[in-house]
């Protein structure tokens, strides 16, 4: 048996300058304090689109042990985890790095795409749609996304509305990154859950 070696992915400059810098700056993200705190209150965006919203549960995304985003997960009453798509909630992201909105959107498909099939046609719309929509993030900044069942996902950037998305297969999918049992992230979806 021959072992041949890995074939190396050669990244783009302005990739890799920026894992460069994410590797240089990850101990400074240990001293910065978030824009907001975790806490009992739901933050404005929330309490507009669930009454009596209440913190579900809470995780820290982590990805080759760098910090991405911290995210909590806001619920109204009678929401059961089995049956997250019937539900109307609110997927709050903190941001710990910097990322491009088209990156952002790219990644939301292919994880979408993880769970359920989708025709291209919609998943190339959907694409075009959340890159119109999610802007570039830097450290701090957070990203609210609400699912209104049977409607829309609409998204807030710091408390400002930034857009919405009118498709419940959308809803569905868009929020089964964190939420479904299929997650490629089963350990921040048990926290989010409230099952950790």
């Amino acid at each position: 048996m021959s072992l041949e070696p890995t074939p190396r992915i050669a990244l783009p400059a302005r990739q890799r300058r920026r894992l460069l810098l994410a590797a240089a700056t990850a101990p400074l993200l240990l001293l910065a304090r978030p824009a907001y705190a975790f806490g009992g209150s739901p933050p404005q965006e929330v309490v507009e689109h669930l009454a009596q919203a209440r913190l579900q549960g809470s995780g820290r995304l982590r990805f080759f042990g760098l910090h991405v985003y911290d995210a909590r997960l806001w619920v109204g009453a009678g929401f059961r985890a089995d049956a997250y798509d019937r539900s109307a909630l609110a997927l709050e992201l903190e941001y710990a790095r910097s990322f491009d909105g088209s990156a952002i959107a790219e990644r939301s498909l292919v994880e979408m795409k993880n769970l359920a099939p989708i025709d291209d046609g919609r998943a190339l719309a959907w694409r075009d749609e959340l890159a119109r929509i999610l802007p570039d993030v830097k450290p701090g900044d957070r990203i609210t996304g609400i699912a209104l069942p049977g409607d829309s996902t609409r998204f807030y950037l710091n408390g400002k509305p930034i857009g919405a998305l009118r498709d419940a297969q959308f809803t569905r999918l868009f929020f089964g990154i964190w939420l479904s049992p299929r997650t490629s992230e089963p350990g921040l979806r048990s926290s989010l859950i409230g099952r950790s």
